[in-house]
């Protein structure tokens, strides 16, 4: 507002001048001098930085625009973009799995699917019924879920880690009528057979051994190679509004997937002779879509692992001539706790694309590794306010336009962070942060608008928390992403923590992703987990840190020298606990939950325990005796 009135001061001296005759020449510079002297420097200033990036953003979200509108209008779906990929070059290397070196060319993978859609269509499976995917990464994974939106049906995709009663609540919860899960997880599903439902239909894809898997299970595999591989008949006409075949927890229609992929491939530049490298789970968004998505739509080969290996890593992107590379959570901070290898070197990678890469290591992996250029971008599944980092600012997840920024409809507003609750104003609407402010990132939905649509997920109660209301105007409704980000000067956003994420202790909040951050660098990139523990009596939450040392190296007042140098007093942790290894999800996130619910109860866990006793300003070992006098309050934290 103040560079608007700047704005104003100076046209208004502009026409003054001009009435009473002053040169033009004279009443510009006259006019200029009064815009800067006002604060319009700063809009100068933030013009003259970011018009290129802004430019090229704008181009590449009415591009993108264009194209769904195209699609939309052509009533086209995922399966018949990827039909025109393959009529274009049909013998092209598609798919390759990195475990066999097995190369799948588009007509491959486009006849596998159609089997995959005639079989199923015989049985008797039809538009909206589901199918759940269990299964490693693989080709055959991609596969199946394509020939099963070739003919309507939708595949969940169930994280291939879980176990028990998760893995029965992910498959039932979903509505899938059958399940088709690959051999290798075999006792995973025996062990939940009868929990899953008699009439749930069981499928085997790969190795198949009736000794493990239950006795109703039909081979996948002799199925499909009697199918018909010739295009299905039966095809949905509800074009990019209809599921792309993967509701998971979050419905993804065709136009996001499409939405999703198309981002990716514009902003950075990608072209159909790019070689990417997959080595995250395919049940993921990212793999799925960001990844194997480049493929079926723009045509790029995707080499597929079927699980991440950072000493194989370098040299599986040598091998297959790879130029672009994903990663996600702590990829690239494994990759650096790696020995030096001549791989690493010899790469031909020019683009590392993915979220989760921590600004403390961001060039320490781009110097090392020789990567030209990081793509790292902003966004859930479900989201509708994603955003990307087009020009590689170190630490940045993406850019508003602060020149234009009503072009994208996303803001930061101000946010209780301890109960995520938005903060009003007396007209009852949220209120924007400032550059420099911490808020959550909300965006403007449009149901009419492919980029701003929000399909929410398979649970209307979990929907319904994800929307609010009376946000930028009234009667307008918004998605809650949940995130708290920081937008500098320019327009930049940097992530600062994930809900729960922060702790307030000494009555400062104490970032767990900072603290991590330095933790795992001051240890050479070990696996290191922090948050913050209830102590008795003791207003906040003490900070604690979960660090992996499975051959009990680190020496805990070494670290505490180190500690001292670089963080302030209340954000040192209070309790240090060294575990074989930390928790991870299978996206390469640290887990927290179990280590937050066992605290510093030496009764709950057998690994080494320290606290920190400011008196004698070192951590000591923490036993039963020294837990019960803490919990006691005798002892000062």
């Amino acid at each position: 507002m103040h560079a608007v009135g700047a704005c104003t001061a100076s046209l208004g001296s502009l026409g003054l001048m001009r009435f009473f005759g002053v040169p033009w020449s004279w009443s510009l510079a006259a006019s200029l001098g009064v815009y800067i002297g006002s604060g319009g420097w700063r809009l100068l200033r933030v013009v003259f930085k970011t018009a290129l990036r802004d430019l090229f953003g704008l181009s590449v979200l009415l591009r993108v625009k264009y194209k769904l509108r195209r699609h939309q209008k052509a009533k086209n779906t995922i399966p018949k973009m990827f039909q025109d990929v393959v009529c274009r070059h049909p013998d092209k290397v598609a798919l390759i799995y990195e475990a066999t070196g097995e190369k799948w060319t588009f007509r491959w993978l486009d006849e596998y699917s159609n089997a995959v859609a005639n079989y199923f269509y015989q049985q008797g499976f039809r538009l909206g019924d589901v199918i759940a995917i269990f299964m490693e990464s693989r080709p055959e994974f991609v596969g199946l879920w394509l020939g099963m939106a070739k003919v309507g049906i939708e595949a969940a995709l169930i994280n291939f880690n879980l176990r028990l009663d998760s893995l029965v609540y992910c498959v039932t919860t979903s509505g899938a009528k059958a399940v088709i899960f690959g051999g290798e997880l075999s006792s995973a599903i025996s062990e939940v057979n009868g929990m899953l439902g008699k009439n749930m239909a069981k499928y085997c894809s790969g190795d198949y051994n009736p000794d493990v898997i239950p006795v109703e299970t039909r081979h996948l595999d002799p199925l499909l190679s009697t199918a018909s591989k010739s295009p299905p008949n039966q095809v949905p006409v509800k074009g990019l509004d209809g599921t792309t075949g993967m509701p998971k927890a979050a419905i993804v229609v065709h136009s996001r997937y499409y939405r999703i992929a198309a981002f990716g491939y514009y902003a950075y530049k990608m072209h159909p002779d790019d070689i990417l490298y997959n080595c995250l789970p395919l049940y993921h968004s990212a793999g799925n879509i960001m990844g194997v998505g480049q493929c079926l739509i723009h045509g790029l080969t995707v080499v597929i692992r079927k699980k991440f290996s950072a000493s194989r890593f370098w040299d599986d992107c040598t091998k297959y001539k790879c130029t672009i590379i994903q990663y996600i959570g702590e990829i690239c901070r494994y990759l650096l706790n790696q020995p030096v290898r001549e791989s690493e070197t010899q790469h031909c990678v020019r683009l590392a694309v993915g979220n989760g890469l921590r600004p403390t290591i961001w060039e320490d992996f781009t110097k090392r590794f020789r990567i030209k250029q990081i793509g790292e971008f902003y966004g859930a599944t479900e989201c509708n306010c994603s955003i990307a980092n087009l020009d590689g600012k170190v630490g940045a997840c993406g850019f508003n336009s602060r020149i234009l920024p009503s072009v994208y409809p996303i803001r930061l507003v101000k946010v209780n962070e301890d109960t995520m609750e938005l903060i009003r104003d007396s007209r009852g609407l949220c209120i924007p942060c400032r550059p420099g402010e911490p808020g959550l990132l909300v965006g403007q939905i449009n149901q009419q608008d492919p980029l701003r649509r929000f399909d929410g997920y398979v649970s209307e109660s979990a929907t319904n928390k994800k929307i609010a209301y009376n946000v930028f105007e009234k009667g307008d409704q918004a998605y809650l992403s949940g995130d708290v980000l920081v937008m500098d000067e320019l327009g930049y956003m940097y992530f600062k923590d994930r809900s729960g994420d922060t702790f307030r202790w000494r009555g400062e909040n104490v970032s767990t992703t900072e603290v991590e951050g330095i933790l795992s660098h001051i240890l050479n990139q070990t696996d290191v987990a922090v948050y913050g523990v209830e102590v008795p009596g003791v207003e906040g939450k003490a900070g604690m840190a979960a660090i992996a040392d499975p051959k009990a190296k680190v020496n805990p007042n070494v670290l505490y020298q180190e500690l001292q140098k670089v963080l302030p007093p209340y954000a040192r942790p209070i309790f240090l606990r060294f575990l074989p290894q930390v928790d991870t999800t299978g996206t390469f996130k640290i887990q927290k939950t179990r280590l937050q619910r066992e605290g510093f109860n030496p009764h709950q866990t057998s690994d080494r325990l320290y606290f920190l006793d400011l008196k004698l300003g070192k951590y000591v070992p923490l036993d039963e005796c020294l837990y019960e006098r803490i919990c006691a309050g005798k002892v000062a934290l």
